[in-house]
């Protein structure tokens, strides 16, 4: 009888030992926006690495609003997500959700946006914001040969760390540029307007800038979308020939339609789908205990594409 009792015992032992080894996995992807294509199609991406793991997913769209987002990862945690990937809407507010998810047991990556690194999180998953600004800065220094720059600056939200990532990096490029190669730098910021990273964000904040300041000859965003808008606006004033778009990141398919035929200047190398798989494949691989010596933050190669170049990364069949 107490063999039996024993050998009961000790099998549940190994069954529990089991399922604890095969965790199910079940992935919660909290974007703080899916207000701009790129969003949209991170999370898309995120949602198909997370099936494709084998995971259940579920996902909620911030809508650039900080206390739905922290109630969106309280909610995830409460249903037993145990993979959190996370586009922060700020970089320090989301703070106490993250170390309350981590404590619940919870494997947290950060994708795009940054988290402050006292958070309790895995790592932050980016491009390089600032190495990929100053490839585009350098790039833009040499294309427009030391004339004076007159400059309408496309920022995405106020406070928001990565697009101050992105064009401190642009502007740190040109600068360093231009001296290294003219001796002298002629650089302007007429103005700077905020497109909240959409489309129609950046026409709107072009038409404001371009009436304060019809002498523009560069427009530079933090992603491509804005700096689309902007190119309406210009096109509707009738305002295209002479100025230069270009912006810090991102690489949207239209975007890179257009400098394929020399409407566009320049963007930096940002693809949504390539960041959100490795931010799954990192929560994934840290809910099976696998090994992965990491830091707080993780970056793709950074690049500028230009149209020498954009073939290599055009895909006709991308949604971004």
């Amino acid at each position: 009888m107490k063999a039996t009792i024993a050998g009961a015992l000790l099998g549940t032992l190994m069954l529990t030992g089991s399922a604890l080894a095969d965790e199910a996995c079940s992935v919660g992807i909290s974007m703080y926006t899916l207000g701009a294509p790129y969003f949209a199609a991170q999370e898309v991406a995120a949602r198909q690495a997370a099936e494709a793991a084998g995971c259940s997913v579920r996902s909620a769209d911030g809508q650039n609003d900080m206390v739905k987002q922290i109630g969106d990862v309280e909610d995830m945690i409460a249903s037993g997500v145990n993979v959190l990937i996370v586009n922060p809407r700020d970089a320090k507010g989301l703070i106490p959700a993250v170390n309350a998810a981590t404590a619940a047991g919870a494997h947290v990556v950060a994708m795009d946006s940054m988290l402050d690194p006292s958070a309790n999180f895995i790592t932050n998953v980016s491009a390089s914001n600032g190495d990929n600004g100053k490839l585009v800065g350098a790039w833009l220094a040499k294309e427009t040969g030391g004339k004076p720059l007159k400059i309408a600056l496309l920022s995405g939200s106020q406070g928001n760390v990565v697009g101050q990532a992105r064009r401190l990096g642009v502007l740190d490029g040109l600068m360093d540029a231009l001296l290294t190669n003219y001796g002298h730098a002629n650089v302007e910021i007429v103005g700077q307007g905020w497109g909240n990273w959409s489309t129609e964000g950046g026409l709107s904040a072009m038409e404001d800038l371009l009436t304060a300041h019809p002498d523009i000859n560069v427009v530079l965003g933090e992603n491509d979308s804005m700096v689309i808008g902007a190119r309406e606006a210009l096109k509707a004033a009738n305002r295209l020939d002479g100025i230069l778009l270009v912006a810090a990141a991102d690489g949207q398919k239209e975007a890179y339609e257009m400098i394929k035929r020399g409407e566009y200047g320049a963007t930096g190398l940002n693809d949504p789908a390539a960041l959100a798989k490795m931010a799954v494949d990192i929560g994934v691989k840290a809910l099976k205990g696998e090994e992965q010596n990491l830091t707080k933050f993780t970056f793709t190669d950074p690049a500028v594409v230009t149209k020498e170049n954009v073939d290599q990364y055009y895909k006709a069949d991308s949604m971004f």
